[in-house]
């Protein structure tokens, strides 16, 4: 204790600068967690939730109970997470080696910026662009083919985990291949002019350098994002599908369920229980993949 003391005096400066963000987090994200004592209760408004009597795991077998609704969700939230990954991924890394590899370098600041663009708009907004093409009338996919799909009210219309997956890549492939621009950027030039000179091609220089070079970045945002896997984006499946029961069964996610399921009851013991399933199950997971990583390539590892 007296060497950590000491150690804090001696490094007094450093300690106060980082002070503000040390709060911010602590408020934000640490005091929070006193919630979690929810999935454990049976909450009362009145008594609040110091004052509420625990109730073990009631809120837990509440959420098993409904087997098909919690199988259904469980279903759609692990099938979106790997489609979201898997082509978000190769569309991440395929963009930004064609941006790094583009002749016209003045060009890339403006497509850097024009790729970004969409993170900034809510879904609340892309809810209308979505309703614009999908509406059962005057949707322009209707009007333009001649088709008469009721995207929003016939459960039988199977391209919504499409239409999902083109709205979810469209907003956040630029962002994404941003970060692997940065890898690339920060590759030595002699190892691209050294392969010219051996004769390589400019795929050869993209599979034996380029490619290489981003594996560590693509370990590290995968496990980051296993850490997530039980979570989904909210905006996405609750505003654009405009939470519409009747293609909650591509639709519906842990999420969205969660969500809805505050808005129109107070039993927030449950979906705190539910919050908490998704946080120590993408805990457990993350902490599996990295101990994976760790066995296979320890320099790729979290910690």
């Amino acid at each position: 204790m007296k060497d950590f003391l000491r150690n804090t005096w001696k490094h007094r400066a450093h300690v106060v600068m980082a002070l503000p963000a040390f709060l911010i987090l602590f408020f934000i994200m640490y005091v929070p967690m006193t919630g979690v004592c929810l999935a454990f209760k049976d909450y009362k408004t009145s008594a609040g939730i110091f004052g509420s009597d625990w109730n073990g795991l009631e809120n837990f077998k509440f959420l098993i109970a409904s087997k098909r609704i919690f199988l259904r969700m469980t279903r759609n939230t692990l099938i979106y997470y790997v489609i979201f990954t898997a082509v978000g991924t190769v569309l991440n890394v395929a963009l930004a080696v064609a941006i790094d590899q583009c002749v016209f370098k003045k060009a890339t600041k403006t497509m850097q910026t024009i790729m970004i663009i969409p993170v900034f708009i809510s879904y609340a907004a892309v809810q209308f662009i979505a309703n614009a093409f999908l509406h059962d009338q005057t949707g322009i996919i209707n009007n333009t083919f001649g088709t008469d799909f009721r995207f929003f009210t016939d459960a039988g219309v199977p391209f919504w985990p499409l239409i999902l997956t083109i709205i979810k890549i469209w907003k956040d492939t630029g962002y994404g291949a941003v970060l692997y621009m940065s890898v690339l950027a920060g590759v030595d030039s002699s190892l691209y002019e050294a392969a010219e000179i051996d004769g390589a091609s400019k795929w050869q220089k993209i599979w034996h350098i380029s490619l290489p070079a981003l594996i560590p970045m693509i370990t590290v945002m995968l496990l980051l994002s296993v850490g997530s896997i039980m979570k989904s984006d909210t905006g996405l499946f609750y505003q654009v599908t405009r939470n519409v029961g009747a293609i909650h069964e591509t639709t519906q996610v842990i999420d969205s369920y969660v969500f809805h399921a505050v808005k129109t009851s107070n039993n927030i013991g449950f979906t705190a229980a539910t919050s908490l399933f998704q946080s120590v199950t993408g805990l457990l997971l993350m902490l599996f993949a990295n101990g994976v990583v760790r066995k296979v390539h320890p320099d790729n590892a979290l910690f």
